[in-house]
């Protein structure tokens, strides 16, 4: 399409890919923005992991919520995005080894540093490694792609929720009974604009 760059292509891209993954009935937290929740099935009370194994799955769940942390918001956690990344690499095979490599080398990272695995460590210790991880340096190009690619897919599936774009403050998921004035009335360029008529 013309004027638009290939970011804006990317997002239009992910965001059909979500609008169909958000079909799947099997997610118990994870649920796009835009699905009318009167209209949704009941959701089941817990996700059955269709790719991960059940310690690589924490492990995803642990370092989406380090990327995405929650504050005064939600975080990765509560928006389910373990669940949303467990379905996208589960259907699509181009990922599926780079995910599970990625996930073995944090292991050998907090086996290297801390002789123990990452699952077992505090937050103290995790956040070093992921940090180390997402670096880049001549000598360790693995660890930063697989980061820039769990941390696409963490972004991807949180701001795709209600929870995310909540903590963006997105109008979009506010209902106006009335359309909102334009906020420069007094801008000498806007002078010529009709008064709104609603």
């Amino acid at each position: 399409m013309a004027n638009q760059s290939p970011d804006r292509r990317a997002v239009l891209e992910m965001l059909a890919k979500v609008a169909v993954v958000s079909q799947f009935p099997g997610f118990s937290r994870w649920s796009f923005a835009s699905q009318h929740e009167h209209s949704a099935p009941p959701k089941p009370p817990i996700y059955q992991p269709q790719f991960f194994s059940p310690s690589e799955y924490r492990l995803l769940d642990q370092l989406s919520e380090l990327i995405i942390p929650r504050d005064d918001t939600p975080g990765a956690h509560d928006a389910g995005v373990v669940e949303f990344i467990d379905h996208m690499v589960a259907h699509d095979p181009d990922i599926q080894f780079r995910f599970r490599r990625g996930l073995a080398l944090i292991d050998a990272f907090a086996l290297e540093t801390h002789s123990q695995e990452f699952m077992s460590l505090t937050a103290d210790q995790q956040e070093p490694i992921l940090r180390k991880l997402a670096t880049p340096n001549q000598f360790e190009l693995e660890g930063p792609a697989f980061f820039e690619l769990l941390r696409s897919y963490t972004v991807m599936g949180y701001y795709t929720t209600r929870i995310g774009l909540e903590a963006l403050d997105y109008p979009g998921l506010r209902f106006y009974s009335a359309s909102p004035e334009c906020p420069h009335k007094d801008d000498p360029e806007h002078r010529h604009l009709p008064p709104p008529r609603y």
